[in-house]
């Protein structure tokens, strides 16, 4: 936020979003919490299907679509398309992650609707950019697994998606890059752009580190379970009380304050272990002591030692053991929502501070629908008109009222 204003950067930006799941409105997200007015479009009645998913994707919808506004629109209906098209013609942005081609196929494509916004900066966000690839169904998984990253993060011969929405996430941030970056030049030009960001190529980009390694050394990058680290204490090791750290020592210095953390003099005398590359060859010898070392500690002991010693360590920890974490406890760092079922719950705010601030929370989790009545009347409805549209399904959820 600006200093001494409380305006955030995107306030008066105002964004339609037709998307699901997770890239889409990740990138909503983004532009909400910086200060966007995001307009969720979803099917009449029980709206974004994302809503009511079970098991892993229980959390994807409210996780990414605080700061929204939900409007319930039927785009198969004349009146619900002329509704859309009166909305974008208000808009700055339309961002969208369904099928290729199907928004095109409604009217709804980039060049449709600049024809009466050329001010709009259009985003599709797909599984793949221009190439032979661009009209194949994608998901984070397929992306891995075709992309390097899912071969990086198993054991060798057992590929493994990464436990989270990496490329979904990501992709979305990129889309919002490319959005803020085309509102940045339409000050200049007073024209859009259309911008396209991808799962695959974003995939490729988070393991350009090992296409790079195999450039520049001419050895292929081994899967992370496998690979030769360039530390040589860079682990996780056991501790007596059955849980698990990670420890890393990343510099000769470091190696000295950890054996004096650890008691460790005749390591520290040690002078094959003077240096970094000595103490990778010897790894075969130091990593069973250090094994020893804190299999008779416990984790808290571990944690406080390497704490005073200023080294890289990490207490292994699940996702729902963050809604605990002392540092997550920080005002603004975890958002507050409320959840379908009426309970409240504290969500990953952006990483980010501006002048010091967190991002706030300006809107709850919508109901579906929820702003369809108050949208159409800042369009020019009449109420009459809004009760027709209702009626005849091509509104839905106008009648909810505000939370």
């Amino acid at each position: 936020m600006s200093a001494g204003t409380g305006r955030l950067p995107l306030e008066g930006v105002r964004v339609v979003e037709f998307s699901h799941m997770v890239m889409g409105p990740s990138c909503g997200l983004v532009l909400a919490d910086l200060g966007a007015d995001v307009i969720k479009i979803e099917p009449p009645g029980a709206g974004d299907k994302t809503r009511t998913l079970p098991g892993s994707g229980a959390g994807f919808f409210p996780m990414f679509n605080r700061n929204k506004r939900s409007v319930s629109v039927d785009l198969r209906s004349e009146r619900g398309i002329e509704f859309v098209r009166r909305l974008v013609r208000t808009a700055d942005v339309v961002t969208e992650n369904f099928r290729p081609g199907g928004l095109d196929a409604l009217g709804l494509g980039y060049d449709d609707l600049r024809a009466d916004n050329p001010g709009l900066v259009y985003c599709s966000l797909k599984g793949f950019l221009a190439g032979p690839y661009e009209q194949r169904a994608a998901l984070d998984e397929v992306v891995q697994m075709m992309g390097g990253l899912a071969y990086m993060t198993g054991p060798p011969d057992r590929p493994l998606r990464a436990g989270a929405s990496v490329n979904d996430v990501m992709g979305g941030m990129f889309a919002a890059m490319g959005v803020m970056a085309a509102l940045y030049e339409r000050r200049a030009t007073g024209l859009g752009k259309l911008v396209r960001s991808s799962l695959f190529e974003n995939n490729v980009f988070l393991v350009g580190q090992h296409m790079a390694q195999y450039a520049v050394t001419g050895a292929a990058a081994a899967p992370m379970p496998a690979r030769l680290s360039a530390w040589a204490v860079y682990d996780v090791f056991d501790t007596g009380d059955g849980e698990k750290v990670f420890v890393g020592v990343v510099s000769d210095t470091q190696w000295q304050a950890f054996c004096a953390a650890f008691d460790l003099p005749d390591l520290a005398g040690d002078p094959e272990l003077a240096a970094n590359a000595q103490r990778v060859a010897a790894r075969d010898r130091v990593i069973p002591r250090l094994r020893s070392t804190f299999g008779a500690m416990d984790r808290d002991e571990v944690v406080r030692l390497c704490g005073a010693a200023r080294l890289p360590f990490a207490p292994i920890q699940r996702p729902e053991d963050l809604f605990d974490d002392p540092h997550l406890a920080e005002p603004g760092a975890l958002t507050e929502v409320t959840l379908s079922d009426g309970r409240s719950v504290r969500l990953p705010s952006l990483p980010l501070e501006l002048d010091g601030a967190r991002l706030p929370l300006r809107r709850d989790l919508p109901l579906a629908g929820e702003h369809t009545a108050d949208l159409a009347r800042e369009l020019g409805y009449s109420d009459d008109e809004i009760s027709t549209a209702g009626a005849d399904g091509a509104f839905g959820g106008s009648s909810v009222a505000h939370r």
